[in-house]
């Protein structure tokens, strides 16, 4: 491959790369050809990118689009795996949905991730698939802030229910007891 060539892959590279924080890398070698297409189809559905790249073009991109600590994965035949969008489908969707596609093709290997500079090898890919998205995390804030309100709100409420449902009680009481006496 030409000087120029190469240029041209590297900045097309670099430009796709500006702004990932996130990306998964994934071995491939051994799919065929037919389960391969479907593995990219399938993953094109949910919005996540497949590229295989050459390792030297792909290390420089990286170290343009400042992920240079993604670049020590790149190791033997890979492609790298990113959600098109990285603020809807985080690396932690990429590496499920992979590792979803592993059970069914077992060829199909995740090598490594890195998440926002920190590097889960093949021994942590796992763990990383466990951690929840950025929809779920957003999730659980949410439901934390708002359960104390609501406890508070019940807690201030409850109290006030009794002492209305007292009144009521004693009201209906003595105003059955005052019926009976003008019959």
């Amino acid at each position: 491959m030409s000087k120029p060539v190469k240029e041209m892959m590297r900045k097309n590279l670099a430009g796709r790369f500006a702004g990932l924080d996130s990306l998964a890398v994934v071995d491939f070698t051994r799919v065929d050809a037919t389960a391969t297409h479907q593995i990219r189809g399938r993953l094109a559905d949910k919005s996540i990118r497949v590229m295989v790249v050459k390792n030297s073009i792909a290390r420089q991109a990286f170290r343009e689009a400042g992920l240079e600590h993604a670049g020590g994965l790149l190791k033997g035949p890979c492609a790298i795996a990113f959600g098109e969008d990285s603020e809807t489908v985080g690396v932690v969707t990429v590496v499920r949905e992979l590792l979803d596609i592993h059970k069914e093709q077992p060829n199909l290997t995740v090598k490594a991730a890195v998440l926002e500079g920190e590097v889960f090898g093949a021994d942590r890919v796992e763990e990383l698939s466990k951690f929840p998205t950025r929809e779920e995390a957003i999730g659980k804030v949410v439901g934390a802030l708002t359960s104390c309100g609501s406890r508070l709100s019940a807690a201030m409420l409850g109290p006030g229910a009794a002492i209305g449902g007292i009144l009521k009680s004693i009201e209906e009481k003595s105003g059955g007891d005052s019926a009976e006496e003008a019959a």
